[in-house]
């Protein structure tokens, strides 16, 4: 076994080995340009058009309703912001939730700077939004209701489906950042009612860079970028082939093998912390409801130890995070476990561990080992 151990999938995941080798022709042979008219260029447009198929598949959606972007902050960026600026004429009245990834955060933010009105929807302890406070918020000037499908800090799954019919019962578009949670669970758009939602390619074994926003037809978006209207006109700009083709390579054996690494990810995880309240006891708790979860995250208080000096130390043998991925050097405590009403200590040895579709049995039984004989030797000083 390598080391260190790598659990920490919910800040990017390696590239399939299958998505590397379908990527490989479009970096050594087929180079054309999309938009050219003759052979090579055709058979990378080819090349673009099955990957959005593939990537539609995945989500159940026309393929045409995808659109490909540079990631999941830009697919953010994107619906949040092309949403606004065409339905300024109807209100600039904005639904958001407390615990949103920063890149729907400062994007509303920004909006705000703008004239724009944002609610931020509360939580409950589990990092939940309630459906009843998203209708209470719904004015007659909401043009928008952005809520996470699930959480990437504690895993919690938002009854995105209960939202959309609010949404829709006013008229009101909704978008869900779903970087998080396709290729894990379920992400069926027309079963839950989504209008736009997006994924991020790093997530799901695909390269960093890469990304895709699901546009239900008939939703009125702004574009942000202008040029020689590829992509529908919608984000023009030279494709990305090479990476175009690693994303839908990536979502076509997530779609493949979704039961299979579903059952992977739960069971490692559940092998994590049994392993770890055998040896520990009570000294280990879980924030957010397992429940009703991604299968793949824990978020884990080590009672009385300080989160980033234990990440710091297990480090060289078990790779985990603390807070939010993208902040990983900031030692403010994170706004979902506030937002949740976590207190300031238990907040602050709090560390996320997620596991991935290839973590193995020995992998968990030596982060076990690892980080229970660390915890012991920092809580006894």
């Amino acid at each position: 076994m390598e080391k260190p151990v790598y659990l920490d999938y919910n800040a990017t995941t390696p590239i399939d080995p299958e998505v590397a080798n379908e990527m490989i022709p479009y970096i050594q042979t087929f180079f054309g340009n999309p938009s050219s008219s003759y052979s090579i260029g055709r058979q990378n447009k080819d090349a673009i058009e099955k990957a959005r198929k593939q990537v539609s598949v995945l989500i159940n959606c026309n393929p045409e309703e995808i659109i490909f972007t540079s990631g999941g902050t830009e697919s953010n960026n994107h619906a949040i912001k092309g949403v606004a600026f065409a339905n300024r004429h109807k209100g600039k009245h904005i639904i958001t939730s407390a615990i949103e990834h920063p890149a729907v955060t400062e994007v509303c933010r920004y909006l705000n700077s703008l004239g724009y009105e944002i609610t931020w929807l509360p939580v409950d302890t589990f990092g939940t939004v309630n459906p009843r406070d998203v209708e209470n918020a719904v004015r007659p000037d909401t043009v928008l209701i952005t809520i996470m499908h699930a959480n990437n800090e504690v895993g919690t799954i938002q009854p995105i489906k209960k939202i959309a019919a609010i949404a829709h019962q006013k008229n009101i578009v909704l978008h869900t950042d779903a970087a998080q949670s396709v290729g894990k669970i379920d992400t069926d758009v027309a079963m839950l009612g989504i209008d736009l939602l997006t994924i991020a390619g790093h997530k799901l074994y695909a390269p960093k860079g890469i990304g895709a926003l699901y546009i239900k037809q008939g939703t009125k978006v702004e574009n942000l970028m202008y040029g020689a209207g590829q992509e529908r006109g919608i984000r023009s700009g030279t494709e990305n082939v090479i990476q175009i083709v690693g994303l839908g390579k990536a979502c076509e054996i997530a779609k493949r093998d979704f039961d299979k690494n579903l059952q992977n990810m739960l069971t490692m995880r559940e092998s994590l912390l049994n392993g770890l309240k055998n040896k520990l006891g009570d000294k280990v708790k879980v924030n957010g409801n397992l429940g009703n979860s991604l299968p793949n995250t824990l978020s884990i208080v080590f009672d009385k130890v300080e989160a980033h000096a234990f990440a710091s130390f297990i480090s060289n043998d078990v790779l985990i995070s603390t807070g939010s991925a993208c902040h990983s050097g900031n030692i403010e405590i994170s706004s979902v476990l506030k937002a949740m009403n976590v207190d300031i200590m238990t907040a602050a040895s709090t560390v996320r561990i997620s596991t991935g579709k290839n973590t193995t049995v020995k992998e968990i039984d030596f982060a076990v080992d690892t980080v229970s004989k660390v915890f012991f030797k920092l809580s006894s000083k």
